[in-house]
């Protein structure tokens, strides 16, 4: 069954791309040691998450990667999933406009928060963290 404004003929509309496109790709960071040296670096909690930040060395490449992860004090396997499936989301959103290339990022969730936790909000809590993250330090 195709949605009433879909085309008759199965063909996307001009111009139409989809939405899960990002103008700048989140390349997924999987290798512990990755995990491990963003967990040394720069550290800024929000009410619905803990995000880690750290710039890469120049031998790295560019680009920006993102991990996430949340521990058993966040809930069963289900509420895990949910509270990741959120911060993926949210990273998808949010860092393509706010986060700079040749950086790392680690979303941690929080318990019985990232999961509940309104959907506007959890953006708002990563903008916020970001600009703190990346304002100059002296």
């Amino acid at each position: 069954m195709t949605p009433p404004d879909d085309p008759q003929d199965g063909t996307a509309a001009q111009g139409s791309e989809s939405p899960a496109v990002s103008v700048r790709p989140l390349e997924t960071l999987t290798k512990r040691a990755d995990f491990l040296r963003a967990a040394r670096a720069r550290r800024q909690g929000t009410a619905g998450m803990m995000v880690q930040a750290r710039q890469r060395g120049d031998d790295a490449g560019g680009g920006i990667r993102v991990g996430f992860t949340c521990s058993k004090k966040v809930g069963n396997a289900v509420a895990r999933n949910r509270a990741k499936r959120r911060l993926r989301e949210v990273a998808r959103i949010v860092l393509p406009e706010l986060g700079r290339s040749g950086w790392d990022y680690v979303l941690i969730g929080r318990p019985e928060v990232t999961a509940t936790r309104p959907f506007d909000a959890l953006q708002d809590d990563l903008r916020y963290a970001l600009r703190k993250l990346h304002r100059d330090r002296a």
